[in-house]
């Protein structure tokens, strides 16, 4: 396995890439997404320990659609039995996966305590969604400066998690050296990351503000359609979203030279 370095402007074309393979296959790709994400709320219905599980999912959901992006990029039709083959992968595998379920559900626990020092729990509560968000809070200082505390950590985080799974899946690296090989690909290409992360927040807001124009017209004449409109839009950006990440890691890591499953990135 080789670290490889890219151009800032490479963080955009991931963009592209994600948005273009999602159209590739709308439907296929937005069923896997929604039904991981089903998937992840039933699990968070679960008395005590709901939360704490849905949390540990998300590193493998990452990895679900990293695997149905590939498969559409290779031109086949990425289903549900995916799930299946994913997680008969191997005891190691498997093994591995639910160590950076673990690692990552800690991780955001920590986050959320740290947050919590700062404004007495209150984004922590309004996040997980245990309190509502009123006007006040949301202009309350100290839960403005929660929030950004709790940006700020995530980023970290979310670089020790962003390659692992799929490091975990497609060269059989050990849980712990992936989260290690993740942070340190995602701290060398910093600049296209940015980029990535520009290209989406731009992407979200255009989206948005020409949404917010639609379903305002649209309300005036049949509000459940602009409802339902609002939803679809928001399901489709973010399946987009983690349609793209399996660019992100195939232009950071070298291919295998044995492939430890037959599905390759694209």
């Amino acid at each position: 396995m080789k670290l490889q370095l890219v151009k800032p402007s490479t963080g955009l074309e991931w963009v592209k890439l994600g948005v273009r393979t999602f159209w590739r296959q709308p439907i296929a790709l937005a069923a896997l997404f929604f039904l991981c994400m089903a998937g992840m709320s039933l699990v968070s219905m679960v008395p005590i320990v709901g939360t704490v599980l849905a949390l540990a999912l998300l590193p493998t959901t990452s990895l679900v659609m990293m695997v149905g992006a590939a498969e559409t990029w290779g031109n086949r039709t990425p289903t549900p039995a995916l799930i299946w083959r994913i997680l008969r992968g191997g005891r190691e595998r498997l093994h591995a996966l639910a160590v950076l379920g673990i690692c990552y559900a800690l991780g955001f626990g920590l986050l959320m305590f740290l947050s919590s020092l700062v404004d007495g729990g209150g984004f922590a509560r309004v996040y997980l969604g245990l309190a509502p968000l009123s006007p006040e809070l949301a202009q309350d200082a100290s839960f403005q400066a929660a929030m950004w505390t709790a940006t700020v950590l995530y980023l970290p985080l979310s670089f020790l998690f962003w390659h692992a799974p799929a490091l975990v899946h497609w060269h059989g690296t050990p849980a712990l050296k992936a989260m290690f090989f993740s942070i340190v690909a995602c701290s060398r290409n910093i600049g296209a990351f940015f980029m990535y992360g520009l290209g989406w927040m731009v992407m979200f807001l255009v989206v948005g503000a020409a949404l917010a124009l639609t379903t305002g017209l649209l309300s005036l004449v049949v509000g459940h359609i602009a409802m339902a409109l609002m939803v679809a839009a928001a399901l489709a950006l973010a399946a987009m979203l983690f349609t793209s990440t399996v660019f992100t890691f195939r232009d950071c890591f070298a291919a295998p030279e044995a492939p430890q499953d037959e599905q390759k990135p694209g």
